[in-house]
């Protein structure tokens, strides 16, 4: 997975081999899901836990494929996550399922199967 290249929220190109040594939680967020407040609370305390001593890293992509769950702009989205105090890497909204699925994403759910699969 470390030669993929993903966006980030910023606009910018993001080569994935800079977490190579770092453990990571790779997520797929919205802010309009009934989950989202305890999501992004758990997704905070883990991140000021482990970001320093465990060399965790957490890396959101926000997705409005689930229900229309996440339907603003990657804007709204950093907007959001600063007041729910998120400090991890979020990165331009994508999507997770079909053809137009980001290769990442389509990448992460071959390598995992189960129930992750299209």
């Amino acid at each position: 997975m470390y030669d993929f290249t993903v966006k980030d929220v910023g606009g910018n190109y993001v080569s994935l081999d800079k977490y190579r040594g770092h453990v990571l939680l790779i997520v797929n967020i919205a802010s309009k899901c009934g989950l989202t407040a305890t999501n992004y609370k758990e997704l905070v305390e883990l991140h000021d836990r482990f970001h320093d001593s465990k060399g965790l890293r957490i890396l959101a992509f926000p997705c409005n494929q689930f229900g229309g769950q996440e339907p603003g702009t990657d804007e709204d989205v950093v907007c959001f996550a600063k007041k729910k105090n998120a400090h991890f890497d979020i990165f331009s909204k994508i999507k997770v399922n079909g053809e137009d699925a980001s290769p990442l994403w389509k990448y992460l759910k071959r390598e995992q199967g189960g129930t992750l699969g299209e």
